[in-house]
């Protein structure tokens, strides 16, 4: 599942004073853009996400969005730049998975 996301990157040339200022005051009240959702798929054992955001070294927590994950056990399977799979367990019906990307 592809991630789409409408957050904003500087240009480290030349941004503007505003600009550099509405980037950290929306960072400042907590939006962050690193966040995203997945679906954990009836009848699956892993899930690729691709987001641009997430790289290596990302640490990447989860959240239930809708339901608990206390039966689907998220865990990091592996990470790329770009992407990651998720490895959980398969209790026969789609959950919805909210994520943060740090680092």
């Amino acid at each position: 599942m592809t991630r789409v996301a409408n957050y904003r990157i500087l240009n480290p040339v030349f941004a503007t004073t505003r600009e550099i200022a509405e980037v950290v005051n929306r960072t400042t009240d907590g939006k962050l853009n690193s966040t995203g959702e997945f679906t954990i798929a009836s009848g699956t054992t892993t899930t690729s996400v691709t987001d641009p955001r997430a790289s290596k070294e990302s640490i990447v927590l989860f959240t239930g969005i809708g339901n608990t994950l206390t039966h689907s056990d998220p865990f990091m399977s592996s990470r790329a730049n770009g992407s990651f799979v998720v490895g959980h367990s398969n209790h026969g019906h789609d959950v919805l998975v909210g994520y943060v990307i740090i680092g």
